[in-house]
């Protein structure tokens, strides 16, 4: 089970962190991602972490602003997003697979399809 935290409001240009905290099975075996659906729109691969944190991985969209993190003593994955951009807003997912996916063994683009299980998402909403 994962239980998302930290959505909300915010100016353009500021900053927000969101926290997951897993629960139930063994949270280093799994890799971690963040997810976005913004309104009207297809849900789409934010970032992600392997399993002991040495990899990270962005859409080209958020890089340079975002990081993600893991605590695996703590179970919980986070995202730090910064500069933050009126297209930031979305719905945000952590998510979670068991899998080795394609674009860590090859360098292609990551997608969405590879996790198995899903947060509630929450809204994070970026004023202009």
């Amino acid at each position: 089970q994962l239980q998302a935290s930290g959505g909300g409001l915010v100016q353009a240009g500021g900053s927000l962190r969101r926290s997951c905290a897993s629960s139930g099975g063994t949270f280093s075996s799994y890799l971690m991602g963040w997810l976005r659906q913004a309104p009207g729109k297809e849900r789409d691969f934010v970032a992600a972490i392997t399993w002991s944190g040495g990899s990270t991985y962005f859409a080209d969209s958020v890089k340079g602003r975002f990081t993600i993190l893991r605590d695996n003593a703590k179970n919980t994955v986070y995202l730090q997003m910064n500069s933050l951009k009126p297209e930031d807003t979305a719905v945000y997912y952590c998510a979670a697979t068991g899998q080795v996916p394609q674009w860590v063994v090859d360098g292609t683009t990551p997608g969405v399809e590879v996790f198995e299980f899903w947060g509630q998402g929450t809204l994070v909403t970026v004023s202009s």
